[in-house]
């Protein structure tokens, strides 16, 4: 992992990093890693939520891409959203285009059968958040007691099971999670800047309503290549 300030590169190593934020991987792994193996290849999926603690001190803003991205517009683009940001935001995301937090709250949603948590975004719902790009304030981060009260073992236990969550992709589940439970401390994104394009869900039992998640209408700024899928050319 590396972190860039221009005109600056750091380099980072993740056993390190995983023993400076061993208190918030220790309360992650166990709800939202599917099969667990080693500890230190576990802990790059939870490195983002103690990226505050990482980087330097007087850098204030930040922005996290996947591997497996690709540039249509210029970054700088991106960045104007932390000027969309709420006042009590620390987190920018766009949202998941596929039903696989439709999936993951089976449970919850059987037992709330009006609630739009897993539905589709297009249609008033809540598909969740994906954290191919995530954006950060890492000045709010910093001050704030509430989040290190949310990341701490009791209150990501009684989130869990309020909404019988057991999640598989790491970061991604917590930021999904703390945008069904505390909404305002996450900016929403618009879908261009993390259009995916995993078709996996598509097969696996979905495909009369994958559409409804996929579909975004927005200019594609950012491609986002996840489940191995080709990037397009363009």
């Amino acid at each position: 992992i590396y972190i860039f300030i221009c005109p600056q590169v750091f380099y980072y190593n993740v056993h390190q990093l995983a023993v400076q934020l061993e208190d918030i991987v220790s309360v992650m792994l166990p709800h939202f890693s599917s099969k667990p193996g080693t500890y230190y290849s576990d802990a790059l999926f939870f490195i983002s939520l103690g990226l505050h603690r990482i980087a330097p001190s007087h850098q204030k803003l930040a922005a996290m891409f996947d591997a497996d991205t690709k540039f249509r517009r210029d970054v700088k683009d991106l960045f104007e959203e932390f000027n969309k940001f709420g006042k009590e935001a620390l987190f920018g995301l766009a949202p998941e285009l596929t039903p696989v937090y439709r999936h993951v709250l089976y449970l919850y949603r059987n037992k709330h059968p009006t609630t739009m948590f897993g539905e589709p975004q297009h249609k008033g719902g809540y598909p969740g958040y994906n954290s191919g790009m995530v954006l950060f304030n890492l000045e709010r981060l910093r001050k704030s007691l509430e989040y290190n009260e949310i990341v701490n073992k009791d209150s990501v236990n009684a989130m869990t099971e309020k909404y019988h969550f057991k999640g598989h992709l790491g970061d991604q589940d917590f930021y999904t999670l703390l945008g069904m439970e505390r909404p305002e401390l996450i900016h929403m994104v618009d879908c261009g800047w993390n259009r995916q394009l995993c078709t996996w869900w598509r097969n696996r039992g979905y495909a009369d309503i994958f559409a409804n998640y996929s579909e975004c209408h927005s200019e594609t700024k950012l491609w986002h290549g996840n489940c191995n899928t080709p990037m397009p050319d363009d």
